[in-house]
């Protein structure tokens, strides 16, 4: 079983807070649940501080996952919102974020694999 310095997991956490939302613009957020372009552009965005911190297998695997989690994500919370049952799509923006978590925290022997 793989154990992890909790510093190294922080860290992830915190770029994916500063990668997923604060890089994300207006525009991606509300037109990559039409658009697989903006949802691309947005995992791209998403990806490139984690390529230049934690290296390119690390991120390009996350990035796929991003972008499946997402794909699905977006496309039911958009469904809820316009439904406006925001409770349901809150509860979906934390499952998106709890599979965002587990992926990002599972995957991290992935930044040394290179090295092994």
């Amino acid at each position: 079983m793989a154990t992890y310095n909790i510093y190294l997991v922080i860290v992830v956490l915190i770029l994916h807070f500063i990668s997923d939302f604060l890089f994300q613009t207006d525009k991606m957020a509300k037109d990559k649940s039409s658009s697989n372009l903006m949802l691309t552009k947005h995992v791209l965005v998403y990806g490139i501080m984690f390529v230049c911190l934690l290296g390119p297998i690390y991120a390009l695997v996350n990035c796929g996952l991003h972008w499946i989690t997402d794909y699905f994500s977006s496309r039911v919370t958009k469904k809820l919102w316009q439904e406006q049952r925001v409770h349901d799509f809150f509860v979906v923006i934390g499952l998106d974020q709890l599979i965002h978590t587990i992926c990002l925290v599972v995957t991290i022997p992935l930044i040394w694999w290179p090295l092994q």
